[in-house]
């Protein structure tokens, strides 16, 4: 079974995994399973919205945040790498930077993705982020209105 744990140091989220690694021969006569499709931005966010940013989350999915340049709206998404299987709970959020008061999210459980969450904040720093099933990842004053 693998573990997350959630730690926050001086700001900044970390994800850290328990992961097993098996190595298999060449020619042993096992096979190998092609490896797991990787979640890719959509336009999941809408007309005119460009993918500007992104954070891997290991083996579950991939956090996306897009900009609006003409309306001047940020977007953040989280998608699973599969949506085969059951629901599993996926989330996002989008703040500007170290503003509490300005907060988007959406939590609950998908079977592929969760947001869109849309935040004005032109020419402003963003904080954003997004979880799955328990693996947490985020970035913090990223994007600083070098887009608007």
């Amino acid at each position: 079974m693998k573990r997350a744990a959630r730690a926050r140091i001086a700001g900044a989220a970390l994800l850290v995994t328990a992961t097993t690694v098996t190595a298999l021969a060449a020619g042993s006569g096992m096979s190998v399973a092609a490896p797991a499709r990787t979640a890719a931005y959509n336009q999941e966010c809408g007309t005119g919205y460009t993918q500007v940013n992104e954070i891997p989350i290991p083996g579950r999915g991939t956090v996306f945040l897009a900009y609006n340049k003409a309306a001047g709206k940020n977007c953040v998404v989280t998608k699973r790498n599969s949506s085969a299987g059951s629901r599993l709970w996926v989330g996002s959020w989008l703040q500007r930077n170290q503003e509490l008061k300005s907060k988007q999210e959406q939590y609950g459980f998908f079977t592929s993705y969760s947001g869109p969450v849309y935040l004005d904040a032109k020419g402003k720093c963003v904080d954003w982020g997004g979880e799955i099933d328990g693996y947490v990842v985020a970035r913090y004053k990223t994007n600083c209105g070098t887009l608007t």
